[in-house]
């Protein structure tokens, strides 16, 4: 793919270019992240780019947003490795996505959350349909929490199992 060529999540009108981090308009943000299914209330809590990138690009659509449970669908096509299953990365990506906004939501968009751990088990390939993440809480605390996500195929095989914990920082403390 050369500079020149543009990807555009689906159903958002927006394009991206390789290298670039895009700089929406508030509105087309606002667009973007309802497409993404993110509640218009949760919109200020997730930072200046709101939806990552990332998420758009890969086609993550959120279903459930609450601090006891997260659920995001994702389609494989688009997100294939070169043999043709869904890339594990892929799941990382999804699991990353849904533990980080999770702690996020703990804190209430209060405190700014960092992913300091992540691993997966990947226990069976997928070639085409959609991947449905589940994320709920191992540990929700002052300054980590720890999630667990089940990815699930759409008939409701597990593919993968991620454990994502996440720092929430002081914001008042410099390193």
């Amino acid at each position: 793919m050369d500079d020149a060529q543009t990807l555009a999540p689906a159903g958002t009108g927006y394009a991206f270019v390789p290298g670039i981090t895009p700089q929406p308009s508030p509105d087309e943000l606002r667009q973007m992240m309802l497409a993404a299914g993110i509640p218009e209330e949760i919109h200020g809590k997730l930072g200046p780019l709101g939806i990552s990138p990332l998420t758009a690009k890969m086609g993550i659509v959120f279903r459930e947003m609450t601090v006891e449970r997260m659920v995001a669908t994702m389609p494989v096509a688009g997100n294939e490795q070169n043999a043709g299953l869904l890339h594990g990365g892929a799941h990382l990506v999804l699991a990353e996505t849904l533990g980080s906004i999770a702690a996020v939501l703990h804190v209430d968009g209060r405190k700014p959350v960092v992913g300091i751990e992540i691993s997966a088990t990947h226990h069976r390939g997928i070639t085409e349909g959609t991947v449905t993440g589940t994320c709920t809480p191992i540990h929700l605390g002052g300054t980590l929490t720890t999630h667990e996500i089940v990815m699930t195929d759409d008939q409701g095989r597990r593919l993968s199992t991620a454990k994502i914990t996440n720092m929430i920082l002081d914001p008042d403390r410099r390193t």
